[in-house]
This record gives structure tokens, sequence and C-alpha cells, in this order.
């Protein structure tokens, strides 16, 4: 005799799969919408798949500097760049990559 599986069975519904487009209950493991102020129009150093050039404005504890975005601040990590205020960096999801121009 073998267990039933996971599958449908013919006394009720078919568990959800991902090709579901039902809704997760709020409180059940649903994704919080998350504000993301750093991002202005096309160009979000957060998740954007694009490095951004941004001009370091202070330095800050913990390999971490606040930056000029030209839309604003944005504190960004400079741990695997030696960089100083004043700097032109390159940033891929708030990760300095490179000093631009030394």
């Amino acid at each position: 005799m073998t267990a039933p599986g996971p599958g449908p069975s013919a006394s009720g519904p078919a568990a959800p799969g991902p090709s579901t487009s039902a809704p997760a209950a709020p409180g059940r493991g649903a994704p919080a919408a998350a504000a993301v102020p750093e991002c202005y129009g096309d160009i979000c150093i957060t998740c954007s798949d694009t490095a951004v050039e941004v001009t370091i404005v202070r330095l800050l504890a913990d390999g971490l500097a606040v930056v000029n975005t030209g839309q604003g601040e944005e504190e960004v990590s400079v741990a695997l760049v030696q960089a100083q205020v004043g700097d032109t960096i390159l940033v891929h999801a708030k990760e300095a990559i490179a000093v631009v121009g030394r």
C-alpha cells in the first residue's frame, strides 16, 4: 500500500503551486512593501544592474560613507576601496567597487 502524495486529490482542491495567482494572506509570509527613498527616476544604486558614479561627502565609521548621488545623499559601503572625501566612486548595490579617476 502506498501513502497518498502531496498532489491534487479528488476530495479537495489542488494545493497552490507556482502557477497559481492567488495572493498571499497578509501576515503569512507575504512580502512587506518596502519604501526605497534612494531610487530616483531611472537610477537606483541599491537595486539596479548598473554602477553609478557618486561623490563622497563624508566618511563614517565601519567602512561606510555618505555620498552625493546628484539627487540627494545616500549611505554606501566603501569597505572594498580606499577612498577619501571628494573622491568620485563607482557604486553598485550600495557597495563602492572602484575609485574613478585615480
